[in-house]
């Protein structure tokens, strides 16, 4: 390992290569100048940094960064918002890719399971209008989580899919999928004991307990490491906005005769909302139990 902390005299070729000696030895390595001397390693290194104000063109050209101003604070700044951003990114594309995987596969079982068709194409339109809009785009605006600066530096070769996350967003989308038609199938069974042969209720159902477990779904997402009840529910004021927004729009499809007539829906009675809020947030409802036992053992 390299013990030694401090070059002195050190020529353009010598600072490449100690570029090169940490890279080697598996660290990112950001490399400042601001003379056309430091121009190799800046372009080596895996992160170039030049001077905006006394830097030569020819290392602003090698660089991946300018400080305009020329202050070391500014690199401390600029890691702390991309970090932010390329979590954000993460959780952007965690709840898209989980909840869309859970729609297709919805339709893909049941067509296995030969079973009716659990939703209508309008409602699965429905569906990608009020949750993959509103609240995946104030998702993005997720302020950053608590410790993002102790964080070890990613590796280079690291994907967006890293960390298990593709496991997380398949393995959500699964379970958004047979929850959804659990609903649909109970309400398939309710019009049978009631002898009525339509497939609205059922798909009614089918239709909210999707658009529910997808917003309860979008407070998960906030972050890999926290539960939504650490962060606080109102750290991020335009989610909260977002979903009552989305919910808001899905209650109005329900229960406006004029919206159920172009979205092929029925009202549904208290206890039906029950069972379907049970189903979609039964992980949420886990995970406030954990943080509230958690609470309880640490102030013990």
């Amino acid at each position: 390992t390299m013990q030694s902390r401090v070059f002195a005299r050190v020529t353009p070729q010598h600072k490449n290569r100690i570029v090169k000696v940490l890279q080697r030895y598996g660290h990112v390595v950001a490399m400042t100048g601001d003379g056309v001397n430091d121009a190799p390693a800046i372009k080596t290194a895996d992160i170039g940094i030049s001077m905006g104000i006394t830097g030569t063109e020819v290392t602003k050209e090698a660089s991946s960064m300018i400080l305009a101003d020329d202050d070391f604070s500014t690199i401390v700044n600029a890691v702390y918002e991309g970090r932010a951003i390329y979590d954000n990114i993460r959780k952007f594309i965690r709840y898209l890719l989980g909840c869309n995987i859970g729609e297709v596969l919805v339709m893909f079982m049941a067509s296995l399971l030969a079973m009716p068709l659990p939703m209508l194409p309008i409602q699965i339109l429905w569906v990608n209008l009020v949750t993959d809009g509103l609240p995946a785009i104030a998702l993005g605006l997720e302020p950053p989580e608590p410790g993002i600066m102790n964080r070890k530096p990613r590796s280079v070769n690291e994907g967006v899919f890293s960390q298990g996350l593709g496991w997380v967003i398949l393995s959500r989308g699964v379970f958004i999928s047979i929850i959804t038609l659990i609903s649909f199938s109970i309400g398939v069974y309710i019009n049978s004991i009631n002898g009525i042969d339509d497939l609205s209720l059922a798909r009614t159902m089918a239709l909210t307990t999707l658009v529910i477990a997808q917003l309860f779904y979008v407070f998960e997402c906030r972050s890999e490491r926290f539960t939504p009840f650490e962060l606080g529910f109102f750290k991020n004021p335009f989610l909260i906005a977002a979903v009552l927004c989305s919910l808001s729009m899905h209650l109005m499809v329900l229960y406006i005769p004029f919206f159920q007539g172009v979205f092929h829906t029925v009202a549904i009675t208290w206890w039906q909302w029950l069972i379907i809020v049970s189903m979609a947030g039964i992980r949420f409802i886990w995970k406030y139990l954990l943080y509230v036992g958690k609470i309880f053992v640490s102030g013990n």
